[in-house]
């Protein structure tokens, strides 16, 4: 588990990843989206995360160049496990009293259907 950790862990790498999980993504849309990111930043964590082969970069020969990022087929496989991290982290989603809260559209939950089995493990999940 430790080296699967240091591969995605960093202040920004998640968020990160999360963007691209809706598939390529351009740089200037990331850093859109992540406005508290500085570009330095983002930079030296999308060439770790390159150099991880978690992510690929694409440069498109045109003026003004254009850099799209999207997974590799290693960084593929953590979009199963974000998932499950999702579905398992919507039940400690509250409001302010402490009531627990639906999650939004936006999220792997509300789009989908989980199946936990009778050990609390995460067995499929549907979207």
């Amino acid at each position: 588990m430790e080296a699967s950790l240091s591969v995605i862990s960093g202040k920004w790498k998640m968020t990160i990843l999360q963007k691209l999980l809706a598939g390529p993504i351009r740089y200037s849309d990331i850093k859109h989206n992540i406005p508290d990111i500085t570009e330095k930043m983002l930079t030296q964590q999308l060439r770790e995360l390159e150099e991880d082969g978690i992510v690929k970069r694409k440069v498109y020969p045109v003026v003004p160049p254009k850099v799209e990022y999207s997974f590799t087929e290693l960084g593929q496989g953590l979009t199963a496990i974000f998932q499950s991290l999702e579905v398992w982290g919507a039940q400690f989603l509250t409001d302010a009293s402490g009531n627990p809260v639906n999650s939004d559209s936006s999220c792997y939950v509300a789009k989908s259907e989980a199946v936990v089995g009778v050990d609390g493990k995460l067995e499929q999940i549907t979207r």
